[in-house]
């Protein structure tokens, strides 16, 4: 069980207040949908439960071992295990989808490997198993340039996760991808909760969200105003966070 007890985060200096006292609880397995409209910390909240964001206020528990107490960042260790992927991940166009995956091993590589450019044959064979989890193994070895939209946005999931992350938030993962690159995506999603065990929480369009999510967190002016399990928004729910 994962825990969020008064989450608090600000930008410029203090002055401009994002999230205002979220509490959460979230397990192994899920896929929980961020839905609100823009500027209601959806973006923020994911970057701050991956951990990329230091906290102004809040704790943060993973089956009751502290992460965060009252602020901050939380370890390496458990940053390790949080996988974030952007809106628009950054790609070498000229380096094969292989590669791309295993710049995700980075931070796990020695200094005089990265120096050297040398890869580990447990590295290799992890960056070669994500893809084939993804369906892409046939494109291991060309380059990210010459991929679809859809097959870099797996490729991305892959590199987010090589390192063994068992929680992954995405920011909007589907944006700009036609929809059946975006069905793909979610599904990709979908697998990595139901035969993985991993969690992902990823901010959608609500009708998304609707479909493929067992979960769907409703933020509003930086505050949790819906969580609903196994089921649509209501109208009423709806109109709660402001999306029609």
């Amino acid at each position: 069980m994962i825990t969020v007890n008064h989450l608090h985060k600000s930008v410029d200096g203090n002055k401009k207040k994002i999230l205002k006292g979220i509490d959460i609880q979230f397990r192994q397995g899920e896929m929980i949908g961020v839905v609100g409209p823009s500027g209601s910390g959806k973006s923020t909240l994911l970057r701050c439960l991956s951990l990329r964001d230091r906290w102004d206020q809040g704790d943060y528990t993973w089956d009751d071992a502290n992460v965060i107490h009252g602020g901050g960042r939380g370890s390496q260790k458990y940053r390790s295990k949080c996988a974030y992927l952007e809106q628009n991940p950054s790609f070498y166009p000229e380096k094969t989808a292989l590669k791309n995956v295993l710049i995700g091993q980075a931070g796990q590589t020695p200094w005089f490997r990265r120096l050297t450019g040398m890869v580990r044959s447990d590295d290799y064979m992890g960056a070669m198993d994500e893809l084939e989890r993804f369906g892409l193994i046939d494109k291991a070895h060309m380059k990210a340039g010459n991929l679809s939209g859809g097959e870099r946005q797996r490729v991305a999931i892959c590199r987010a996760l090589v390192h063994g992350a068992g929680f992954l938030a995405a920011d909007e993962p589907v944006i700009g991808l036609d929809p059946h690159s975006a069905e793909r995506v979610l599904k990709t999603l979908q697998t990595l909760c139901t035969d993985h065990n991993k969690t992902v929480i990823s901010a959608l369009p609500i009708e998304l969200a609707e479909k493929y999510c067992t979960r769907i967190w409703g933020i509003y002016d930086g505050k949790l105003k819906i969580d609903v399990t196994g089921r649509r928004l209501t109208v009423e729910e709806k109109r709660a966070i402001d999306l029609i």
